[in-house]
């Protein structure tokens, strides 16, 4: 019974270790065969070149400079036997002096770790003369990879710098966003490079590599070329832009130049600043002196720039006047000032402008007929037809973090500030003041509205690689506003050509244009004050803002000029030559045919 048992316990041991060796040597084939191929074949992603922007004539506005990175082998920090990181960053500063060891270090110490076992980024960028003195002999180190490494150059350096924007390193914060950025390692920070950075970053290529247990490459298996042919062309013509900056120099504001269909031809934020500085990196103090300035050289003031519209605003409300409860004959008389609720409320003119018709109050801004006009519609209508003809919202331009502004309200105070809307707030608005907040595009905007009787959606780009931009475009106004609309027209077109008219004296401009000016206040004018003191007696930061929006041909619109002047004091006085200007260079470039 024994020797059975014996017997039995050996025989059940050894179809155990057979079974046993038989999965191992059979059934775990698959197993470990897939596990030597991810041990011996490595996949590495290989970064696009980003896209290029260039204008409507093709010029080029930001472009990818020619130049170099290196990288460094992973654990020389760890290592005490073989050649030290000390010793490889010795090497590298006595090829190319100009390198910084410390920076180096950092760079490589922050990716080093055991488990790292891809080369490491120590240098992002060596200019391609720099390099090629010195090329081959760093090729030559097993430690080192000298690889191609584009690095975005702004030809136009300031011009329209807030419209086209900058490329810096990508954040920890934008890598959550979007894992490419890990390998591609620069992202659109602002502008147009940033709203279109997925399609101009590309996507990457791929390559599979045989490696042995060092992880030294033996053989490539496969390579996928990244698709990078990511152009973007712009409507701006930068022979135009250069010239409308050269026209603002020295003033702050904004500028746009658009046709009526939605492309912007030129635009401006001033003061602007070199995109480049971005790219290379400036020093704390540059920094600190732009983020102080009191002129907000970073903000766009285009898109983020809030501002009271002041009188530039009174087409778009006389048109709602004469298209609601009031007939387009309807008149007042303008005394210079409306006594309302305990409050005066004064016209710009001491002695009045007597009787006043539409037409009359926009030809010479005339406060008091939209004062009382207002009484008429009261807020909610006026209110809610504004934000009908767009304001209150974003235009749709494609630049990132549009501003909407705010068309106030009795909604819109009690939310806001829990607090009971009154009469006064109601005339206020009527003249473009209180509350009322626009952005230079959105008047702008407004403006190609006026002439064309629909609202354009702005934009910068015309070709999305060979796609074309389509123009788009919203139905607003109902038949009754597009009836009265030719009685704001003839209004707008004295204001620049009529002897009484706010802008014609201030204008030498070849093409018949029609517009509105505008002269925002930024400080209260206290009750007990009798006279006024004139723009250029207050002190800079007091004076008003000076609007002056635009189109022309007059007959045949084709183009909206706006410019607003911060603490310029009259529109017609701060932009009527500046505007004049440029509708005579669109007459040269030939976007004008008289």
């Amino acid at each position: 019974m024994k020797i059975k048992f014996i017997l039995f316990l050996f025989t059940t041991i050894w179809l155990a270790l057979i079974v046993r060796v038989f999965s191992l040597s059979i059934e775990s084939n698959n197993f470990y065969a897939n596990l030597s191929k991810k041990n011996t074949i490595k996949s590495e992603r290989i970064a696009p070149v980003r896209g290029e922007i260039v204008d409507r004539n093709n010029r080029p506005v930001a472009i990818n400079k020619l130049g170099f990175k290196i990288q460094l082998a992973p654990h020389l920090s760890l290592k005490k036997n073989l050649v030290t990181l000390d010793e490889e960053l010795q090497t590298l500063k006595k090829l190319l002096p100009s390198l910084d060891i410390e920076k180096m270090k950092k760079n490589y110490l922050k990716k080093e770790s055991y488990y790292n076992h891809n080369f490491i980024d120590i240098v992002h960028f060596i200019p391609y003369k720099e390099m090629m003195p010195v090329y081959s002999i760093l090729n030559l180190k097993e430690n080192l990879k000298v690889l191609p490494a584009p690095k975005r150059f702004y030809p136009y350096k300031n011009i329209a710098s807030h419209m086209i924007g900058y490329v810096a390193r990508a954040n920890r914060k934008d890598i959550d966003k979007d894992e490419l950025l890990e390998l591609i390692g620069y992202t659109g920070k602002i502008g147009l490079e940033k709203y279109y950075n997925s399609y101009l970053q590309g996507i990457p290529g791929k390559r599979k590599i045989q490696v042995n247990a060092n992880n030294q490459e033996v053989a490539e298996l496969m390579h996928t070329k990244a698709q990078e042919d990511t152009k973007l062309t712009l409507t701006l013509d930068m022979e135009l832009q250069s010239y409308v900056s050269s026209l603002f120099e020295g003033k702050v504001g904004a500028i746009v130049v658009m046709n009526v269909n939605g492309e912007i031809l030129a635009a401006g934020s001033f003061p602007n600043y070199d995109l480049n500085i971005f790219v290379n990196g400036m020093s704390y103090k540059m920094y600190d002196e732009l983020s102080s300035s009191l002129d907000h050289p970073f903000t766009n003031k285009l898109i983020n720039g809030l501002y009271p519209p002041g009188s530039s605003i009174k087409p778009m409300l006389g048109l709602l006047y004469i298209s609601t409860d009031l007939s387009p004959y309807w008149s007042v008389n303008c005394t210079s000032s409306l006594h309302l609720g305990g409050r005066t409320f004064r016209c710009w003119k001491r002695q009045g402008h007597k009787k006043t018709d539409i037409i009359k109050a926009i030809r010479e801004s005339c406060d008091d007929f939209f004062y009382k006009g207002s009484l008429v519609l009261g807020n909610k209508k006026i209110s809610d037809g504004l934000q009908r003809y767009g304001f209150g919202k974003k235009t749709g331009v494609d630049l990132p973090n549009e501003f909407i502004g705010v068309v106030p309200s009795r909604e819109w105070k009690r939310k806001k500030y829990d607090k009971i809307w009154n009469i006064g707030e109601t005339v206020n608005m009527s003249i473009g003041q209180g509350d009322f907040l626009v952005t230079p595009l959105q008047i702008a905007r407004e403006t190609a509205l006026i002439a064309t009787g629909k609202l354009p959606t702005p934009h910068f780009a015309k070709f999305i690689g060979d796609k074309p931009y389509i123009n788009k475009f919203q139905n607003v106004f109902n038949k009754k506003e597009l009836k009265r609309l030719p009685i704001i027209r003839k209004a707008m077109y004295q204001v620049c050509n009529n002897m009484k008219g706010t802008a014609t004296h201030f204008l030498h401009s070849r093409v018949k244009i029609a517009g509105k000016t505008g002269t925002a206040q930024i400080v209260t004018i206290k009750q007990d004050i009798k006279k006024r003191k004139l723009e250029h007696e207050l002190s800079y930061y007091s004076r008003s803002h000076a609007w002056l929006t635009t189109y022309g041909p007059y007959k045949n619109p084709q183009y909206v000029v706006m410019a607003m002047v911060e603490h310029g004091g009259h529109g017609g006085h701060a932009a009527g030559g500046i505007i004049s200007d440029i509708y005579n260079k669109l007459l040269k470039l030939g976007y004008i045919k008289k």
